[in-house]
């Protein structure tokens, strides 16, 4: 069975072989090429020749095109800080959004015409060509609020939002166009399914309410864009108290990848229960957790999480959040190995 198989399979909610499998190791794939993560981020063919590499070497069933959350941020002209061995980030002395009237300087892009937005569809393109006949790519596209406080920065865009409420939702529709058409190039390289990053959808950041009042609508017709072109929306969310029943209610998900569990849940096991078959489940190992733990903590972990969720399908093994990129690809190979052997079905 192939991986493109097996996940079809699961995403029916049906048993396949055994449990599909997919560690986000995507900056961790630099190290295929010896290369940095700076220039992992910056050379598209290399971070697409990192991200096949470490999927054929792994056996991993999922691709997922996530290089860092400012990909969209850049286009709009906001400065970034790169790393050597940490993911690009928005300089925080210096933003693009200063002031209020600053909003205005959002407007609606054509990302096939921007520098990051097109090199990711580039890159989504290379992958859908090489693998995509065998393994799942799923593109990874930050939601537009998010965008927004990249550019504004999270505390001054609170602020906005009571203050200067319809400024910032002007700026967030703005996004929101340009994210129709950054999903429209995407969808255009054949992808099997778009993974809007909402992570303000959780009481880490915003009350339900609130997410609801400035992302809900727009985040609600980008899934709608995306399904009635015959493409899959998939949601990642790591954000503690992640509101599973507003974003499907919002977004009809085929798959939700999450870190922790949900506000109106109480254990991973009332999750499954609740909204195992409304949705495909992926998660949910603790990157954080991974780097200090042994194989053997690794190897029982991957056990617990796929005897809570892995009956009658739904359920793909992951970790909640990106793969430390300062480890080695050694406990990613202990969390594949156990689904290739206990995961069975």
């Amino acid at each position: 069975m192939t991986s493109l198989e097996r996940v079809a399979l699961t995403l029916q909610h049906k048993e396949a072989d055994r449990v599909p499998v997919y560690p986000l190791v995507n900056s961790v794939s630099r190290n295929s090429l010896g290369i940095n993560y700076k220039e992992w981020t910056m050379d598209t063919d290399k971070c697409a020749e990192s991200i096949i590499k470490t999927t054929e070497e792994l056996g991993l069933d999922v691709i997922c095109s996530l290089t860092d959350l400012s990909v969209e941020a850049a286009d709009y002209g906001q400065q970034l800080l790169y790393f050597e061995n940490e993911a690009a980030c928005p300089d925080h002395n210096n933003r693009l959004i200063k002031s209020i009237d600053d909003y205005k300087k959002i407007g609606v892009l054509n990302p096939r015409e921007t520098h990051r937005m097109s090199e990711h569809i580039r890159m989504c393109d290379i992958l859908m060509k090489r693998k995509g006949h065998e393994v799942p790519v799923v593109a990874f596209v930050f939601g537009p609020l998010g965008i927004a406080s990249m550019l504004r920065g999270q505390a001054e865009m609170f602020v906005d939002m009571y203050d200067e409420p319809e400024t910032v939702k002007k700026a967030v529709e703005n996004i929101t166009e340009t994210l129709m058409e950054y999903c429209k190039a995407l969808m255009e390289t054949g992808v099997h399914a778009i993974m809007f990053d909402t992570l303000f959808a959780s009481q880490s950041i915003l009350s339900k309410d609130m997410w609801d009042e400035f992302e809900g609508d727009c985040i609600e017709r980008l899934a709608k864009y995306v399904h009635d072109q015959g493409c899959m929306v998939m949601i990642h969310n790591c954000g503690n108290g992640i509101y599973f029943d507003a974003q499907i209610k919002r977004m009809k998900p085929e798959a939700i990848s999450f870190l922790h569990i949900p506000d109106d849940c109480s254990s991973f096991e009332e999750t499954k229960e609740k909204y195992g078959k409304q949705t495909t489940l992926i998660g949910c190992i603790n990157p954080g957790w991974l780097l200090n733990a042994s194989i053997e903590e690794v190897e029982a972990e991957a056990k617990k999480e796929i005897d809570t969720f892995k009956k009658d399908g739904g359920f793909i093994l992951s970790t909640g959040c990106e793969y430390p990129a300062s480890l080695n690809n050694d406990k990613a190979k202990a969390i594949i190995n156990v689904a290739r052997e206990y995961g069975k079905y």
